[in-house]
Order: structure tokens, then C-alpha cells, then sequence
């Protein structure tokens, strides 16, 4: 077997490989063997079949087999050992490819274009200079907190007469320019509108002072641009919405406002448990330590942000673009148009960058993960998730076990999980060795910059 290489430029380059009978012959042999002893073909005893039968029953098959795994096998090992790191796969080269004839070759030629990385640096040091944000805790962001949490155990509370941020029920129908009812037109019955969700200061108005029994008609377009919220407020498909001009008569059937409860033992004990929080001291705390926390989730979220995005304005080598293309549109086969491949590329480009700087950053500090230290990733990982998504703080030991256990037998979770906290201990390590220019802030300007 013989593996040869042109260097096109920089990035792109043409691989020879080329395979010999001696390279795949005896593997073959001992291939057909196997089968032999396996086969069942009427006529012969087990493991008598002569091996000419055999060979002339999957031959083909067999060398065609052990041929792609050596190809394979041959080139991750070339690749290794001259230290080629390649973009994406090889692929064939159009030009120099002939079909191949497995009934009579018994030498193989494979011609493939590679794209090659660049050569680039990536420094993590204190001459490398990134923002930390820091965000303030302050009056404004305590009463907001404490407004979340009052919120998680309010009420709505019948009222007479809309005068703010209401909630209302009402039954809608769709109605023509005389406010006639359209024949076989939309109707909703109990739809919920929030007020406080309607941008339009002069709709809003319209709505004052109704009582429940009262009749409006409103232009549901320009109350609720979105086509989602109107498909959901109509209880109806988006697709039945097209072509609909007409207004909505709404009559209303209850007027209702949000209620919080007051700030009191009662309510520490929801939020906390039976005397966990006794003073008010004792919540002001309780307060600080969750907003501190947030907050720190926040700024660490904006944190590697603001690393991705350092680095790759430090990364100014260019990549194999041509090649990337065609291996786009070859790995996404049916999936992927060239117009899409041309609208998204840039996005494809930077995340093939950042991995880039990922790895090599991962290799010159010696990055590594334990077995030990994926498992209690997984377990907090799935902690998170109960948290998040069904409010559960105390899961039990043993559950989460369970889920880290059926988690370490799926390579792809593995894989995925190793990657994510691999990426963690490069953030980690980015924000130990670079200068960190903190920066205080408060959250609503905070909020701003992630909107950027």
C-alpha cells in the first residue's frame, strides 16, 4: 500500500492512496474461512462448503469490504502521522476516480482533496485582556426579585370594571365592516386576552373602563401582530388565519386582576418551608444569596460569549472555503440547498473556528476529563433540569444515579457531555490565566448588551 500527497496551497491538497492484493489478499482469505464455517447451503454438510462456492457467493462483497476498511484504517493512520489536521472528510476527486471494477481489479487507486487546517495561535495568558461583568445588586433589582416571587403564589381575582393590566374573557366573533357577524366566519368562545401584552397605547384604551357584558370591536391584526398569539387567542391552525381582514367583536365575560399575596410569614413559608425564614431580615438575605447567584449565572453566560467572540476576531487565518462547501453539501445531501449553504455559511465558518481554537487550547494545556468528574457533570446536569422544568430542588440521590447511569451507557451522551464540560474547563481556564477587566453593572443594562 502506497499513500502519497500534493499540496494544492496551505489548505487544500490531493491524496493517493493506493491498495495492492497483498494488502487485503490474506484478510480476505481468513474473511471467506468465517464464512465457510457459518454457511448452510443445501447439498454440503456444515462447514464443507467448498470454499469456490463461497467466494463466488459474496467474493466481491468480501474485497470490497476489507478494501474500504483498510482505505479507511490507512488514512486516519496517515493522517496521525503527519500530524494533518483535516477539516471535515476527504473527498473523492471527481477527475481521478474511475469506477471500480470488482470482478477483475486487484489494485485499487482512491484520488481524494482534504482540507487542511490552519496554522494559527491562541494564546491564554494575562497579556489576553476580556470583560467580566458584574452585575449590581440593588434596590431596583431586590424589588423586582421579590415581585417574581410573590408572583409564583398570586391570584386572579374577579373584578368589575377593566382599569389596568387586566386579564379578560370574552367571546369573539368575526365580524364585517357593519359589525355583522361573517357568515361561517371564526369564532372563539372564553378567549383570554392580557392587556399588558398589547403594544399599541391607543388599542389599550379602547379596552378602559369596560365592564363585563359590553361589546368591543377590535382589529385583531393590529392588536396582536403575531400570528401565533391570533392563532392561539382563536383557538385555531395559523394556516385558517390567511386571508382573514376582518375585525373581532369581543364580548366580555369576566374581568379579572392579578393579585400577590402580601410580604409575611405565610409567604416565607411557601417559598421556603415551614420556618426556614422567620424575619425580614432573615428574607433580605435569602434575596441577596438568590440574586447573587443569578447574577453570577448571568455574567458567567455573557462570559463565554464574550470569549468566543475575542478569540475568533483574534483568528485571521482563512479556511479551505471552496472544499467546506463541497463537503457541506455532499454530508447534507438533500437537506441542504446551495442558497442556504451561501446564507449560513458564515455562522458554519465561526463555529468551525471556535472548535478549532477549543481543541487546540485543549491540547497545549493539557486538557483532560476523569470518569469521576463526567459522572458528577451528568448528575448536576440532570439536578438543573428537574429544577427547571418540574421545580423539584430535592431530587433523591438514587434518582439521579439512575439517570447517570443509563446516561454513561449512550455513547453520544458521553460524547456530549464530555464536550460540554471539556468546553466548561476551557472557560475555566480562559478566565484563570487571562487579565479580567471587571466591569460593574446594573441588570437592566445588562440586558441590553445581551440583546446586542
Amino acid at each position: 500500500m502506497n499513500i502519497t500527497r500534493d499540496n494544492i496551497d496551505e489548505l487544500n491538497a490531493v491524496v493517493r492512496v493506493r491498495i495492492e492484493k497483498s494488502d487485503y489478499e490474506q484478510k480476505v482469505e481468513n474473511t471467506l474461512k468465517d464464512y465457510r464455517k457459518k454457511a448452510r447451503i443445501d447439498g454440503f454438510r456444515p462447514g464443507m462448503v467448498p470454499i469456490g462456492v463461497i467466494r463466488k457467493m459474496v467474493g466481491k462483497s468480501v474485497i470490497a469490504e476489507e478494501v474500504n476498511k483498510i482505505l479507511e484504517e490507512s488514512l486516519h493512520a496517515y493522517f496521525t502521522k503527519e500530524n494533518l489536521n483535516i477539516l471535515g472528510d476527504p473527498l473523492p476527486h471527481d477527475d481521478k476516480n474511475p469506477e471500480i471494477s470488482w470482478d477483475t481489479q486487484t489494485e485499487f487507486e482512491f484520488v481524494f482533496d482534504i482540507g487542511i487546517a490552519p496554522e494559527f495561535e491562541a494564546p491564554v495568558n494575562n497579556k489576553e485582556k476580556i470583560t467580566y461583568y458584574k452585575i449590581i445588586i440593588d434596590d431596583e433589582a431586590r424589588s423586582q426579585h421579590i415581585d417574581r416571587l410573590r408572583s409564583r403564589f398570586g391570584s386572579f381575582k374577579e373584578t368589575g370594571q377593566i382599569k389596568g393590566n387586566e386579564m379578560i374573557k370574552a367571546d369573539m366573533v368575526q365580524v364585517d365592516k357593519q359589525g355583522e357577524p361573517v357568515p361561517e366566519g371564526i369564532k372563539a368562545d372564553d378567549a383570554t386576552i392580557y392587556l399588558e401584552y398589547i403594544k399599541e397605547e391607543k388599542i389599550v384604551k379602547q379596552f378602559m373602563d369596560m365592564q363585563v357584558g359590553k361589546q368591543l370591536i377590535i382589529d385583531l391584526h393590529k392588536t396582536f401582530p403575531n400570528e401565533t398569539d391570533r392563532a392561539a387567542l382563536l383557538k385555531t391552525d395559523k394556516e385558517k388565519l390567511d386571508g382573514i381582514k376582518d375585525d373581532f367583536r369581543l364580548t366580555i365575560k369576566s374581568i379579572s386582576t392579578f393579585e400577590k399575596p402580601e410580604i409575611n410569614q405565610e409567604l416565607y413559608d411557601k417559598l421556603y418551608g415551614k420556618d426556614v425564614i422567620k424575619t425580614t431580615e432573615e428574607f433580605d438575605q435569602q434575596v441577596n444569596k438568590e440574586l447573587a447567584a443569578s447574577f453570577e449565572r448571568e455574567s458567567e453566560y455573557k462570559f463565554t460569549h464574550d470569549v468566543r467572540d475575542y478569540y475568533l476576531k483574534k483568528f485571521k487565518k482563512n479556511l479551505p472555503v471552496e472544499f467546506l462547501k463541497r463537503w457541506l453539501l455532499k454530508v447534507n445531501e438533500g437537506k441542504l440547498t446551495k442558497e442556504q449553504l451561501e446564507k449560513d455559511f458564515n455562522h458554519f465558518t465561526d463555529d468551525l473556528k471556535w472548535q478549532l481554537i477549543k481543541s487546540k487550547i485543549v491540547r497545549e494545556h493539557d486538557i483532560k476529563i476523569t470518569e469521576e468528574e463526567l459522572r458528577a457533570f451528568i448528575n448536576f446536569n440532570y439536578r438543573m433540569q428537574f429544577l427547571q422544568y418540574y421545580g423539584i430542588a430535592n431530587v433523591p440521590e438514587e434518582t439521579l444515579a439512575g439517570y447517570v447511569e443509563e446516561a454513561m451507557k449512550s455513547k453520544s451522551e458521553i460524547r456530549r457531555h464530555s464536550e460540554k464540560l471539556i468546553e466548561n474547563k476551557v472557560f475555566e481556564l480562559i478566565k484563570k490565566s487571562v487579565k479580567l477587566e471587571e466591569k460593574e453593572i446594573k441588570h437592566e443594562k445588562f440586558n441590553k448588551l445581551l440583546e446586542k
